[in-house]
């Protein structure tokens, strides 16, 4: 498509979208009062699925444990759970003869438990629109990108075209705990030319991420009658913020190590700690015997998933070395074991996304590196699928402060029509299959 093909296009999306623009916000509101929190990311998912049903897409549905992805590139431990309701759908457009190029639009639904209900303003699955904001837990991290992939597609339908290329529409779970889901669509078979995953990222694209691993460490102390003399190492308990002094030793040692990262060295301490989770002991009148940490380390491309594990173990060890313990801690990798991962330059993809965004936006698509992770390295790292993050604005996430911007949302909506336009083209309606 030229450039003045593309910018007759944009207009017609503008104003097609502004029609829509209620109707999306409607729909985001609905997606953002499922309660789809991990283990219940069913209902959301079946809505979904009867969404898509409704546009004409065949429709896939299926939970992880269908799939086998033990020991597969990018698979990580399940542990607290089973797979029987971690639901997925992937809503298929399909074309004979397509002159296109195929693509995965890629979103997740489940979303990070809300915390303390009595830090929220409003209730966190009650969405509120204020001042050109939409409020709510997922509406920000990630169900607005499904909105604007869903609608994207909408407008284009409604504009007379369909994409000329076989398109999968997949809404996942497990990415903020394992990314296990956007695993099971790959293994099920569903591939593509390129994948676009429009998480919020204000109008940039993702160069590079951090990975991740996750991790429990179960310690034990010296128990007996709090009428005793009890040290701080006898108490399992207090002992444990050792461990967790000692974690944060190893992550600032690696931040070090990263200013000479290529692509991270630019960041002040990009690798992050957090104590996720702390429990232990099982009665006040006596000294804690045992108690558990579960803690998140990021890991820097370049730095192998064994090699991180291997050095978060040997500092573990060190630790109940220096305070004398009795018994060895047990160390559990527990969720995410998550590579850090470079998007390298050059695909026809990441061109394609950059003259949509620079028609719209009138400058160069900015890209940076992320210090989080994603289910990008699922289908670009694993299986070799050029693969595009790239969202537009919105605050707060994993907090009770999450909001997206609606004037945001319907922009990138526009930008993915745009790309679809672009890159698997269009045909008109009346000669789809």
């Amino acid at each position: 498509m030229n450039a003045a093909a593309l910018k007759e296009l944009e207009a017609r999306l503008d104003a097609r979208l502004a029609d829509m623009h209620a109707g999306q916000i409607d729909w985001l509101a609905k997606l953002v009062s499922f309660d789809s929190v991990r283990g219940n990311v069913g209902p959301c998912q079946d809505w979904l699925a009867g969404e898509f049903a409704a546009r004409g897409w065949s429709v896939d549905s299926f939970t992880i444990d269908e799939v086998d992805i033990a020991g597969r590139p990018g698979a990580s431990p399940v542990v607290d759970t089973d797979y029987s309701d971690a639901k997925i759908v992937v809503a298929t457009h399909e074309v004979d003869d397509g002159k296109g190029r195929s693509l995965i639009l890629q979103g997740h639904i489940d979303v990070v438990p809300p915390g303390a209900p009595e830090l929220w303003e409003n209730p966190p699955f009650q969405p509120i629109v204020k001042d050109g904001w939409m409020y709510g837990r997922g509406a920000d991290d990630m169900k607005v990108g499904v909105a604007e992939m869903v609608h994207a597609l909408d407008a284009l339908r409604d504009l007379g075209y369909v994409p000329d290329a076989r398109v999968h529409i997949e809404t996942v779970c497990e990415e903020e705990c394992t990314g296990n889901g956007a695993l099971a669509t790959l293994e099920r078979g569903y591939r593509a030319e390129a994948c676009f995953i429009p998480e919020s990222m204000n109008g940039r694209m993702i160069r590079a991420e951090l990975g991740s691993v996750w991790v429990r460490v179960r310690l034990f102390g010296k128990p007996g009658h709090v009428l005793g003399t009890v040290s701080d190492s006898s108490s399992a308990t207090l002992s444990a913020y050792e461990y967790v002094k000692d974690l944060r030793a190893l992550t600032a040692e690696i931040n070090v190590e990263a200013r000479d990262h290529p692509y991270f060295g630019h960041i002040d301490n990009p690798v992050k700690f957090s104590l996720g989770k702390i429990r232990g002991g099982d009665w006040l009148g006596s000294v804690p015997s045992w108690a558990e940490i579960e803690c998140r380390i990021s890991v820097l491309p370049g730095i192998t998933l064994p090699q991180m594990r291997a050095r978060v173990s040997e500092r573990v060890r060190s630790t109940a070395a220096r305070l004398e313990a009795t018994v060895d801690p047990v160390i559990e990798w527990i969720g995410f074991q998550a590579d850090g991962h470079v998007f390298e330059p050059g695909t026809e993809a990441e061109a394609t996304l950059a003259r949509v965004h620079k028609s719209v936006h009138g400058t160069e698509m900015e890209t940076f590196s992320q210090t989080a992770t994603s289910d990008t390295r699922q289908y670009d790292l694993y299986y070799g699928i050029p693969t595009l993050c790239y969202g537009g604005h919105g605050e707060g996430a994993h907090s009770p402060l999450e909001r997206t911007n609606l004037a945001s949302m319907r922009e990138t909506t526009k930008i993915i029509a745009l790309f679809i336009a672009e890159w698997c083209g269009l045909r008109p309606i009346e000669q789809e299959s």
